[in-house]
């Protein structure tokens, strides 16, 4: 057993079910956010026919929302008292109405026009997001109250990663084989319009379960988790004194750093999960198959970064890592593109290419996945950080500002790739035995510099976090200090015969 953070009671240590149930709540915003970046796209443009640009434009706008409804949810969570704590509420709301309305979002009302399209993606993504919000800043808040070792945390969010890696590729991967099924009057089984309700009914059975899993599974951890600070004897706080606790935790350099970083990261993982189904679909003109075969790429990527990431955090460090695999990652990722641009890859059809591009995909996704495990595990010990600065915890204050980073970048990046769609001149519904090879060609060039560019940019704001191991063990050690005095004068201000509380 180890002690509790403010030194009070002995807390039992976390069984492997807990950690289990804890990283499997990593399916839901998983399957979401694969059939929202990889899928929602093709769908609305290459199915329905709605032009990119509208698409691309709808699904930015949700970021409007994400802006006000994120920090509101990260705060409230911060702030509330119940008997199931401050995260698990928040949980158990989100599991109907993020599945309802991630189904709904497939499936608009027939006869409306390109714009009214748009707005019917918007509503439905928009809500989604929100709704899935709710669980996943919760859930990724409550990663940083389960444990306050520095190494235990990078296992810990290691073992969500891998989760989420296996929900959204697995969905993606089972989707493909067994729902997008190739046909004679649709050889691409992903532009068969019939074939989305599965799809649309698995996915959203499988976030109803993984959030219902995470929650029931982590519940027995609310009496050692840490709850909101009372505010015995004190009026309620004002709309701007909330606002001015959540600017005074924005104002911490390692979160800034951060929330650098994910800004360009999310915004060229929308990018690239926006477009590599036309890649795949346009330039190797693959089948459903292999595009089912290279979706598991991710999952061994996620086999190999979840026991990587802890030993490269101890090794060089959660930033060093960080930054270089997140550049090296993805210029191996870029080669195949860069290659085939110059004539110098695989053509479609050559025995080669699927497995070349799914030893490729692997190590990319590893890096890349060693990267984000690191910056989480990195946000994590932030709170502590903020905590020693302000004298408040604010878990959920930092994680929704995350998450609305995430969702607000992925956004972007899906808006991104309906720009570079727009300026390649890449038509509605194309027909991949007719597409010009111009068309993919400037596809390539507008997409290949842009993604660099943006990791590039993230990674070298990584430079300016400050926390390391040392320094974490001493906010750690100030906070239990600190907390050991407020319990003693606590017990000093007590009558006699009082009860210590």
């Amino acid at each position: 057993m180890t002690a509790s953070i403010d030194g009070s009671a002995p807390i039992p240590p976390l069984t492997r079910t807990t950690r289990l149930a804890f990283g499997a709540g990593a399916m839901a915003n998983g399957v979401k956010s694969a059939a929202f970046s990889s899928y929602l796209m093709l769908y609305f443009n290459q199915v329905v026919g709605v032009p990119a640009a509208i698409v691309g434009t709808a699904l930015a706008c949700t970021l409007l929302v994400d802006a006000i409804v994120d920090p509101f949810l990260g705060r409230w969570a911060d702030v509330t008292r119940s008997r199931w704590g401050r995260r698990h509420p928040f949980m158990f709301a989100a599991a109907i109405p993020t599945t309802v309305f991630f189904f709904l979002t497939w499936f608009p009302p027939g006869g409306l026009s390109h714009v009214q399209l748009g707005l019917w993606i918007f509503a439905l993504a928009a809500a989604t997001r929100a709704s899935i919000s709710a669980f996943e800043i919760n859930t990724s808040a409550m990663g940083s109250e389960l444990t306050e070792v520095y190494s235990e945390r990078t296992k810990l969010f290691s073992l969500r990663y891998w989760f989420g890696y296996a929900g959204a590729y697995g969905f993606t991967s089972f989707s493909l084989a067994f729902i997008f099924v190739e046909s004679e009057a649709f050889p691409q089984g992903q532009l068969n319009p019939a074939s989305y309700v599965n799809f649309a009914g698995l996915g959203a059975l499988l976030i109803f379960l993984a959030i219902m899993v995470c929650g029931i599974g982590t519940k027995n951890r609310i009496p050692y988790m840490r709850q909101a600070d009372a505010r015995t004897g004190e009026p309620k706080l004002t709309l701007r004194q909330h606002a001015g606790e959540m600017l005074a935790a924005f104002k911490n350099r390692g979160f800034l750093a951060i929330f650098g970083f994910g800004v360009f990261k999310y915004t060229a993982i929308g990018l690239y999960s926006a477009t590599t189904l036309y890649f795949g679909t346009y330039l190797f003109k693959l089948s459903t198959g292999a595009l089912a075969l290279l979706t598991l790429d991710s999952f061994v990527a996620a086999t190999l970064a979840a026991p990587l990431a802890p030993i490269l955090s101890d090794r060089i460090g959660k930033r060093a890592s960080s930054m270089i695999f997140a550049v090296l990652g993805v210029s191996i990722g870029l080669t195949p593109l860069v290659l085939s641009y110059f004539d110098l890859f695989f053509v479609p059809g050559d025995p080669l290419l699927v497995p070349t591009l799914f030893i490729v995909g692997a190590v990319y996704g590893a890096m890349v996945a060693i990267s984000l495990i690191n910056t989480s595990a990195m946000l994590a010990d932030v709170v502590e950080d903020s905590a020693v600065e302000t004298g408040r915890h604010t878990a959920g204050t930092f994680f929704s500002a995350s998450s609305f980073m995430q969702q607000c970048s992925n956004a972007l990046g899906i808006f991104m790739a309906g720009q570079v769609l727009a300026w390649s001149d890449f038509p509605e519904r194309a027909d991949p035995e007719t597409l010009p090879r111009a068309v993919v060609d400037s596809l390539l060039i507008h997409y290949i510099p842009t993604s660099i560019t943006l990791w590039t940019i993230g990674a070298l704001m990584l430079a300016f976090y400050p926390i390391t191991r040392a320094r974490h063990e001493r906010n750690i050690e100030i906070l239990r200090a600190r907390e050991a005095e407020a319990r003693d004068q606590q017990l000093r201000d007590a009558p006699i015969g009082g009860p210590a509380r």
